[in-house]
């Protein structure tokens, strides 16, 4: 999800003008602080916001951005506030097209190819998915296999050389997000991180 914490682990830092005895004079609006919404980080309070908003799943998004798109294949879906799903499908010829539906619809809301694409973007894009023998569907798959939640995001990504699949699975009750790196050629697991900000 767009806004939801990084992973850079710098949630632990006092505020400036604070120490670590000092925590009454801690500022409300630290990102990743716990809020008054019983404890949560805010990140955390927005995904449990964001979730239970959306009526429509990112399997059922996907393949309704892909059926916007002649020949269209996915190559990442994400839930952002709205909510809406925002996709990339990429057309036979590498187009890359930017696909948004309602979360609560599942209507699309807008379509459309990417600006400024030149033939280089197009070949770039059409290589990478054919470089993935692995299907976004079966990538989600993996990572709810290891880790029971919902899927708010999955981008085929290049991560220096080796292409993945990036899933995000977010657990109920804690609402944390543990992003699964899944190789694309193997479906192999290569990196798991919870993002508990």
């Amino acid at each position: 999800m767009s806004g939801c914490g990084d992973d850079n682990g710098g949630g632990g830092e006092a505020s400036p003008g604070t120490t670590a005895g000092n925590t009454a004079a801690s500022s409300p609006a630290q990102t990743n602080s716990p809020t008054n919404t019983g404890g949560l980080t805010e990140d955390q309070a927005e995904r449990k916001a964001l979730l239970p908003s959306a009526e429509v799943s990112y399997d059922k998004a996907a393949r309704t951005a892909v059926g916007e798109v002649p020949g269209g294949k996915l190559t990442g879906i994400e839930l952002r506030n709205g909510p809406e799903w925002t996709a990339e499908v990429a057309a036979e010829d590498g187009t890359a097209h930017s696909v948004r539906i309602d979360a609560v619809s599942g209507k699309v809301t807008r379509s459309g190819a990417e600006a400024d694409q030149d033939a280089d973007d197009k070949r770039e894009l059409a290589d990478r998915l054919a470089g993935a023998k692995q299907t976004w569907q079966q990538a989600a798959r993996t990572a709810t296999g290891k880790k029971s939640g919902t899927v708010s995001s999955v981008q085929l990504d290049d991560d220096g050389g080796a292409l993945i699949w990036s899933v995000d699975v977010v657990t109920t009750g804690d609402w944390d997000k543990t992003t699964f790196d899944i190789d694309a050629a193997s479906g192999k697991i290569v990196r798991e991180h919870v993002d508990r900000d």
